[in-house]
């Protein structure tokens, strides 16, 4: 069974031998993390879709730059950090770990600190607990003055969206996550995959690709949230509802699918609920 999953390139744009890399962290229960990480080799053959993502450095680089990260959400950071112009002076690199052993990429952190590339502000929640949104004025006295790239536990993402909210500031939040927010189930349903004949019944908070996935359907996916349509498929017959902000799509025969006004992503945030048919 083929498996997708969406990781940051963490590697300088301008290697000499063409090649990427990416930074994986082996995820208790994770099928590809856990496979890469203790069982990929060298000859491992890996089929790669395009790079695709918003959660990047707009070619104008803003004056006044903050990273918020924790755990594994430094990844796509790290990515922007290798190349970014020399231009740009002015960063801040909040990120949380546990200690100071399990920041990822930690030396290489401390060592652009050292060099006054970034200005690096760790905070070790073994010790200091977790970063907590009152005080992140405090840490940064400038914060409602930079642009904001956060990554992180969806905790973490849900407060810190709250935080600039309440402050007027959403446009200068740029969040990037790796399973959606459930913010309303449906009532579960029956599922057909019609391509492959797969008849399974979902509950209402799991997601049409982790529900097809587990029955062992072929779905093609990309950031597993919904925002990338890796994962679009037709809509052919029933309802389902969107798991981040539970609006129904309806779709019955007749209506002349394939329609891109009724193709529902059936990654990360499922759309919907008792669904009939999806393709």
């Amino acid at each position: 069974m083929r498996q997708w999953r969406a990781y940051s390139l963490t590697s300088d744009t301008d290697r000499a031998d063409g090649c990427i890399a990416i930074t994986v962290k082996a995820i208790p229960g994770g099928k590809v993390s856990n496979h890469l990480v203790r069982h990929a080799t060298v000859g491992t053959i890996v089929q790669l879709d395009h790079a695709a993502g918003e959660f990047t450095l707009p070619a104008a680089a803003p004056a006044k730059i903050l990273f918020l990260t924790a755990g594994s959400g430094i990844t796509p950071v790290m990515g922007m950090l290798r190349n970014m112009a020399e231009d740009i002076d002015d960063v801040v690199v909040l990120h949380s770990a546990p200690t100071p052993d399990e920041v990822i990429f930690g030396g290489e952190l401390r060592m652009l600190a050292s060099r006054g590339r970034i200005r690096l502000i760790e905070k070790h929640t073994d010790t200091d607990g977790l970063l907590n949104t009152a005080e992140l004025n405090e840490l940064v006295s400038d914060l409602a003055e930079r642009e904001t790239w956060a990554c992180g536990p969806t905790g973490m993402l849900d407060a810190l969206e709250q935080h600039w909210n309440d402050n007027g500031m959403p446009e200068r939040l740029h969040t990037e996550r790796f399973r959606p927010t459930v913010v309303t189930a449906g009532d579960g349903g029956t599922v057909t995959f019609s391509k492959s004949a797969t008849i399974l019944d979902t509950p209402g908070d799991q997601t049409l690709l982790d529900a097809g996935e587990a029955a062992g359907v072929l779905m093609p996916s990309g950031c597993r949230m919904g925002i990338c349509f890796g994962c679009v498929a037709p809509l052919r017959q029933g309802a389902v509802r969107d798991l981040r902000n539970g609006d129904i799509t309806t779709a019955a025969p007749g209506d002349g699918v394939p329609d891109p006004n009724l193709r529902v992503r059936s990654s990360g945030h499922l759309r919907h609920r008792p669904l009939k048919e999806l393709q």
